[in-house]
């Protein structure tokens, strides 16, 4: 297939090795200051290096399963020209292939672990039984090959696979571990929309990363670190800094993952013109949303469409708001994305607008009128659910108890047994002073409301990560409807890698009525 961009360029061989990073694995390193230094996302004024692409990897049909082999790796990668860092990647040294699949099918994965310490790879946003979660109980020691398969439940969208190991997520998913999923199915075909992978249908993995005066990838630990989550000074779009894309059509289908540890986005285009969000992290909404911005949260996915027919070039932006409180009153978010500004915690002016990708048209294209229906979606009927749990986010002290309903993370602990098919509401209180994105697993709820409002367009569709900002509370309607196990459990947690590291997770089962 013809696909734009470049596909994961292979990087010099020369590591570097006064840095002590190993070569095998990626090491804690601890930093002066352990957040970045203020020089967020300064550079030239135009993309200037190929988005890369991640290629598209569609696995092969055997006896009635779609097989995917995949391979974790140690490699490396010049995030600065002629500096190589120490890098993980699947099938490739940094991040991996996106995997495309279809609703109703069977897959199964064979994933060899090449690392020189143990792994996990969690499918993140599906339903599927707790052996084949990912999560830290199904570890992958080196050298050894784990295969899971599940039938694929989930509506069209995107989702992504990436590291889970208890303790080590952050630093893993940092280093490459992790990458997009593309779900198919017949009724988002039916609308025409693009999906010509890497020609009008482009993943964007958002990550940042702290890249210090030698050029080389830092990880920090610290104090610091754990209380705020890792933020980085430079940007990377599928590991592209300065990207641009060269576009052929005249529309272009742009889904958004915020890839990053820690930092919280705000999309837009420059000068302000409406992008058409169509999609979250569960698939297709309503109908077309236009918004003008766009807040992504850690884990979270959107799906845009971009009008191109102009010919003229386009640049996505952001902005890293501030999610601690006094800076953002407990108000939530508003339409997507009013309140939250202020100082950012890492030294960066958090009213700075940086980019993300630059787009150049082509010089004529045809404009095509989205359909003005996407998906039958419903509306949530709280009414349905039999029982209500809550859950409070706490940080205790300087960070120094990351915790959910005053626990923290207990791989021997069961906190929650849930009925399978039963209607519940979630109540997620946070009793912190920072927002936090929470993360279920083995499911794709419905948002009812936060702190007794309405949720804002991106959050009417389906979702598994939503976010939960200072002294608010969010409601989600969410059931389980299959593959119960008393033993194995599944997670839910803060999708700050750092903070889900520190302790704030928690342990369900899914069990028979």
């Amino acid at each position: 297939m013809n696909r734009k961009g470049q596909v994961f360029p292979i990087e010099r061989r020369a590591l570097l090795k006064h840095t002590g990073l190993a070569a095998a694995g990626f090491a804690v390193m601890p930093l002066a200051a352990c957040e970045a230094p203020n020089k967020l996302l300064q550079g030239s004024t135009g993309g200037s290096n190929p988005l890369a692409i991640p290629p598209l990897q569609a696995g092969r049909i055997e006896q009635g399963e779609r097989v995917f082999r995949l391979s974790l790796t140690s490699g490396q990668k010049e995030f600065v020209a002629g500096v190589a860092s120490p890098t993980i990647g699947i099938d490739a040294p940094y991040l991996g292939p996106t995997l495309e699949m279809r609703r109703g099918e069977r897959v199964r994965f064979h994933i060899d672990n090449n690392l020189g310490e143990g792994a996990t790879v969690h499918w993140h946003g599906f339903e599927l039984p707790a052996s084949a979660d990912g999560g830290p109980h199904q570890l992958i020691r080196p050298g050894e090959r784990w295969s899971p398969s599940f039938e694929v439940r989930q509506r069209a969208s995107l989702y992504w696979y990436h590291s889970h190991l208890h303790r080590r997520a952050g630093s893993q998913v940092y280093a490459g571990l992790a990458a997009p999923i593309y779900v198919r199915d017949d009724q988002e075909e039916r609308l025409g929309l693009p999906s010509e992978y890497g020609i009008d249908d482009i993943p964007l993995i958002v990550q940042d990363r702290i890249i210090d005066g030698s050029g080389q990838l830092i990880y920090p630990s610290g104090m610091q670190a754990r209380m705020m989550g890792v933020r980085g000074n430079r940007i990377y779009v599928n590991g592209t800094e300065d990207a641009v894309f060269d576009a052929a059509t005249g529309q272009l289908r742009l889904r958004l993952l915020n890839g990053s540890n820690a930092r919280f986005y705000d999309f837009s285009l420059e000068g302000g013109a409406a992008m058409q969000l169509i999609a979250s992290d569960g698939g297709l909404l309503d109908r077309p949303h236009p918004v003008r911005s766009l807040r992504l949260a850690p884990g979270e996915r959107a799906q845009i469409i971009l009008d191109l027919a102009e010919g003229r070039p386009l640049r996505l932006v952001a902005s890293s708001p501030d999610n601690m409180m006094g800076m953002m009153g407990g108000q939530g978010r508003g339409m997507m994305g009013g309140g939250m500004m202020g100082r950012g915690n890492d030294g960066d002016p958090s009213d700075g607008v940086f980019r993300i990708l630059d787009i150049r048209p082509a010089d004529t294209a045809q404009s095509v009128r989205l359909p003005a229906e996407l998906a039958p979606l419903g509306v949530p009927d709280p009414s349905l659910a039999v029982r209500t749990r809550r859950f409070v986010i706490d940080m205790g002290m300087m960070g120094g108890g990351m915790s959910i309903n005053g626990a923290a993370m207990d791989m021997d602990v069961i906190n929650e047994r849930v009925p399978v098919g039963q209607w519940e509401i979630w109540e997620i209180a946070n009793a912190s002073m920072m927002a936090h994105p929470f993360h279920i697993h083995n499911t794709q709820f419905r948002v009812i409301e936060r702190n007794g409002r309405a949720p804002p367009p991106l959050e009417t569709g389906y979702k598994d990560t939503v976010v939960v900002n200072p002294r608010e509370q969010v409601r989600v309607l969410v059931r389980f409807e299959e593959n119960t196990d008393p033993d194995l459990p599944y997670m839910y947690h803060c999708h700050i890698l750092e903070h889900e590291d520190a302790g704030m997770m928690g342990q369900f089962v899914v069990v028979n009525s």
